[in-house]
């Protein structure tokens, strides 16, 4: 039997045809092509899709869904203040008309919920709230992470669905006049306090509405409190915050967590009073103490594609602002040329920061943003632009066991043929890893005197040569 004619049995039309006799003609048959007779195959056997188990409602869902429902109903005469006193009443009385919320509700909890959802962000409102929080991870409404001392957890915390997600989402981006929908579904943001956000829904996230928060204190880190965490070391300190007050060009590199923001905010506290501070961000989370800054933020353009701002533009108009120190939080793409050229004519003092794995990445990297810029420039010409204009460089990294530590402080010496030179002044060296997956080592000076250290002193900056004095023991 051909493979139509076992196609046609199944759909039953086999059995429709009148076998003949002998002798008897048998009455002829339409024929009938392959693709039509697998469309008949389809429409007669539907195929049949797993269906997925419904989550089943729990009680404390219900009862937070029912009061939910009637506090939606009396935000219609009255606020959302005047209605939070009232929930403990009005959670009574639902009680009180359906027995089977008794003796089996935490009813403190469904309060405390809905409260969170009226004036927070849900229930990832706790975990932002709790300091030993740095980054709180939303995998979709069943799965949400945070991160504490370096280290991701996952948590009992959980949304209602997808739509609960998507109204978080919605009340963190509509204050500051972002948006994310189908036609946009990615958005970046940040909460009053300055955290930043990053959301991105479905199609693109196949699990769900996906957000993540980086987590800022609010009370800026100073460089006492790197120092206690081990971050970076009392030399290093003293060195940085002469770096910064000599008005050196200073390019803080990392990978995604490692704390280059939190750094690039210590090392912008040291920068004086009396000097225009002009800041740039895709979303503004620098913390600066002085008076006279001026923070910038780039915008993204409107459903109509128009009227988008990048963080290159700001950069170009930044110059035209007075400005006495650049700080840029993340160099990303064709802004690199503009930020070097400003370094390289008179704007000294520039802090910026970057993605890469060492010292020499971050070099390789530049070079590649600057391409990005759409202008043609020999490799040469790119390479003395930036030996010319960055004079350190500081690599920070998350190790295995969660800690942040600055690992390499690098001086940019200069060019030499086609290679950018480059001399490390303090380094991190490991030991040994401890039993419980702790790393062992220790932040030293290589015993290497900077090839700035006469502009240092001219500047009126004194650092003890025994900053730079290698130690011969580990830990000393």
């Amino acid at each position: 039997m051909s493979l139509l004619d076992k196609i046609q049995s199944r759909t039953g039309e086999q059995a429709a045809v009148k076998i003949p006799e002998e002798n008897e003609q048998a009455p002829k048959q339409p024929k009938k092509d392959l693709v039509s007779a697998f469309r008949d195959l389809k429409r007669a056997e539907p195929p049949q899709r797993p269906k997925a188990n419904a989550p089943k409602i729990s009680k404390h869902q219900e009862l937070k869904n029912r009061l939910h429902k009637q506090v939606l109903e009396e935000l219609k005469d009255e606020d959302v203040d005047a209605i939070i006193p009232k929930l403990e009443a009005m959670t009574i009385e639902i009680i009180k008309e359906d027995e089977t919320f008794r003796g089996t509700i935490d009813r403190k909890k469904v309060i405390d919920e809905l409260v969170n959802d009226l004036t927070g962000f849900g229930p990832i409102n706790p975990l932002l709230l709790e300091p030993e929080v740095s980054e709180v991870m939303v995998n979709g409404p069943h799965q949400v992470y945070v991160e504490r001392n370096g280290k991701i957890e996952l948590t009992q915390v959980q949304f209602r669905d997808n739509e609960h997600v998507m109204n978080i989402i919605d009340k963190i981006v509509a204050p500051i006049g972002r948006r994310i929908d189908e036609s946009s579904p990615m958005v970046d943001a940040r909460l009053p306090d300055g955290s930043r956000v990053n959301a991105i829904i479905p199609p693109l996230a196949l699990n769900g509405p996906t957000v993540t928060i980086r987590k800022f204190s609010k009370d800026p880190l100073q460089i006492d409190d790197l120092i206690r965490f081990g971050t970076v070391t009392k030399e290093m300190a003293v060195f940085l915050e002469a770096c910064v007050k000599a008005r050196l060009n200073i390019f803080i590199s990392g990978g995604t967590g490692s704390g280059k923001t939190t750094t690039l905010n210590v090392l912008s506290s040291f920068i004086p009073s009396d000097e225009r501070i002009i800041t740039i961000e895709d979303a503004a989370e620098l913390q600066l103490w002085q008076e006279h800054v001026v923070s910038l933020e780039s915008r993204p353009p409107n459903l109509e594609g128009k009227g988008g701002i990048s963080i290159r533009d700001l950069v170009r108009n930044s110059l035209r602002m007075r400005p006495e120190r650049i700080v840029i939080g993340e160099v990303r793409g064709g802004e690199a040329l503009d930020m070097l050229q400003a370094m390289n004519t008179g704007h000294d003092g520039s802090l910026a920061t970057g993605h890469s794995n060492s010292p020499r990445d971050m070099l390789a990297r530049l070079e590649t943003m600057v391409l990005m810029a759409g202008i043609e420039l020999p490799v040469k010409a790119i390479r003395e632009q930036i030996a010319g204009a960055i004079d350190l460089i500081i690599q920070q990294s998350r190790l295995k066991d969660g800690s942040r530590k600055i690992t390499h402080i690098t001086e940019v010496m200069g060019l030499e043929g086609d290679v950018i030179v480059l001399q490390d002044i303090f380094e991190y060296r490991q030991q040994d890893v401890s039993a419980d997956g702790k790393m062992i080592g220790s932040l030293v000076p290589t015993g290497v005197r900077p090839k700035f250290y006469e502009r240092l002193e001219a500047s009126g900056i004194h650092i003890p040569a025994s900053v730079f004095v290698e130690r011969e023991e580990w830990g000393a």
